[in-house]
């Protein structure tokens, strides 16, 4: 008798980190009707570094806050896929959002942490999603738990302050709790927005530099808004700048001259760091999928 051996068919892994097709966002304010995003599509590989960029109200925030599920989109307002889970689709959340949340850790502009908690017990809620709800509830973590919040606050450098209470720390040293917290969590994205609009300089190159380090030596896929283009430039092998909404460059940051920076960021222009002397664009660097009036303004 021959025996027959069964082969189950393993699930590809999805290529792209993050996905978003036709997204859109119309806020109302009294009469005015405000177009957060329009028809934005994108998608990010695993692994990538990508800078986002523009001016306040472009739309960067709204984007990465759709990417997360934390916004729903118009009812026509298309889809977002991360790590191949879908995340929200014409206008709803998907009904298991929480199993993405879970592999995704999002950093914030304010640090959105518990000020009156100590430092560890901050970063030992990132294990949130992954231990059981009483323990999180009651705030039981095991000694390994512990050692593991441990490791990440000495890679990030505030291993020092772990037992002060997190609102005795500087700015940058919030910040670095905060991704100490997506380490524990373990996450496999992360979104950041505006990670440094608050820090000083040297912070700032710190707050950079971890977001960098997470990326090349645990893999994880980091998506961060940027006021400072220099930044971007620096840190992230790809940027993607919006303005009014739409994407209106994508591209490496040897394509990204002064003159389309000014275009982008206009009286804002000082505030994002813009200064002379960068190098000029020329015609053939310009990324096919810049809008023909910026294309015209950076080649004039």
């Amino acid at each position: 008798m021959t025996s027959t051996r069964t082969y189950i068919a393993q699930k590809p892994r999805p290529t792209h980190a993050i996905a978003c097709y036709h997204m859109r966002k119309t806020f109302r304010i009294g009469r005015r009707r405000i177009q957060a995003l329009d028809d934005v599509s994108i998608t990010i590989a695993r692994g990538e570094m990508v800078g986002l960029i523009g001016a306040s109200g472009s739309g960067k925030s709204t984007l990465l806050r759709h990417l997360s599920g934390l916004v729903t989109a118009n009812h026509d307002g298309g889809s977002a896929e991360v790590l191949g889970q879908l995340v929200q689709d014409k206008g709803r959340i998907a009904k298991r959002i929480n199993r993405v949340r879970q592999r995704v850790g999002f950093i914030f502009q304010q640090f959105n942490l518990v000020g009156r908690l100590n430092v560890i017990t901050n970063v030992l809620i990132g294990m949130s999603p992954r231990i059981p709800l009483w323990r999180s509830l009651l705030g039981v973590y095991w000694k390994h738990e512990k050692m593991e919040a441990m490791q990440a606050l000495h890679r990030v450098g505030i291993h020092q302050a772990a037992g002060q209470r997190a609102s005795s720390l500087s700015g940058g040293q919030q910040q670095r709790a905060a991704i100490a917290r997506a380490m524990v969590q373990r996450a496999e994205v992360v979104l950041a927005d505006e990670p440094i609009a608050s820090l000083d300089p040297v912070s700032s190159e710190k707050v950079m530099s971890l977001l960098r380090d997470m990326n090349e030596q645990d893999g994880t896929t980091v998506v961060v808004s940027l006021h400072q283009v220099e930044f971007a430039r620096r840190y992230c092998k790809r940027i993607i700048a919006m303005r009014d909404g739409k994407v209106v460059f994508d591209g490496s940051p040897a394509q990204l001259s002064h003159q389309l920076c000014c275009d982008l960021y206009g009286a804002e222009s000082d505030d994002a760091g813009l200064v002379d002397g960068t190098a000029p664009m020329t015609p053939n660097s310009v990324h096919q999928d810049v809008q023909p009036a910026f294309v015209a303004a950076a080649a004039s």
